[in-house]
């Protein structure tokens, strides 16, 4: 274990002793371990090495290539959870993460999730399924029923939203190992968020909610959209895990 932590922290993983002791649990053999060291020295995410991430107290499945739910993202579903209703949808969902974490705090719910890349979808599925809900593939409202216009209550959204010139200087594992559909946000990180505002309207039930979690730098630019959409936002952050969301209701 010590040989691990020490080649982890020398390669600059600042919870080294966490790592490996996940790594160490998660290797049946040492020549795995000295395999999933090697591969999380290289810079691969440690959650795909794994095939999981701890989110909101649930373990969720994340596949390779697949992008990795945050810590900060936790405090959209808190903003969620507060509000309360009862027709949920996680839109540009990756893992299906937010969707079945507000499920579980929300206890009966109809769950439903969306997003663009077919490996993502497949991986929510696995995660959202077993929670009740139903995942659906194509580009943002696109493929959802019928039957959803007009009555979603809680509509979450962590859509990418880094501008295409600060790609460059993501991190490693974020930038090389995670899917660019998941992070491009276009020249100033909104413009998902400027496709999702002009159409969330007509998905929203009566006293229903859109909340979308960006960057506290664009959380003015966010809001704006909002406004543009017919909705009336409000902005909430949270320092101690650097979480700004915006938050929209019908007018």
């Amino acid at each position: 274990m010590h040989t691990v932590i020490t080649e982890l922290r020398q390669a600059g993983c600042v919870f080294a002793e966490d790592e490996a002791r996940l790594l160490t649990e998660a290797a049946r053999t040492p020549a795995e371990l000295d395999d999933l060291v090697a591969r999380r020295v290289a810079g691969l995410p440690l959650e795909h090495l794994l095939g999981w991430a701890e989110f909101h107290g649930h373990r969720i499945t994340v596949d390779p290539g697949i992008f990795v739910p945050r810590r900060r993202t936790e405090f959209l579903v808190d903003q969620a959870a507060a509000i309360g209703g009862r027709v949920v949808l996680d839109l540009c969902c990756g893992t299906g993460a937010v969707g079945v974490a507000l499920a579980a705090e929300l206890g009966e719910t109809e769950l439903y999730a969306a997003d663009l890349d077919p490996a993502a979808v497949r991986c929510a599925r696995r995660n959202v399924e077993p929670a009740g809900g139903e995942v659906f593939e194509g580009d943002l409202f696109t493929p959802l029923p019928a039957h959803l216009r007009g009555r979603i209550d809680l509509l979450v959204v962590n859509a990418p939203y880094v501008p295409t010139d600060a790609i460059a200087m993501m991190p490693p594992e974020a930038r090389d190992h995670e899917p660019r559909v998941a992070l491009d946000g276009g020249d100033d990180g909104v413009d998902v968020h400027r496709r999702v505002t002009a159409s969330a309207a007509a998905w929203l039930a009566p006293g229903g909610h859109l909340l979308i979690e960006t960057g506290e730098a664009q959380a003015s630019v966010t809001a704006a959209a909002f406004t543009a959409g017919g909705l009336v936002p409000r902005v909430a952050h949270n320092e101690d895990v650097g979480g700004t969301v915006v938050v929209g209701a019908l007018r």
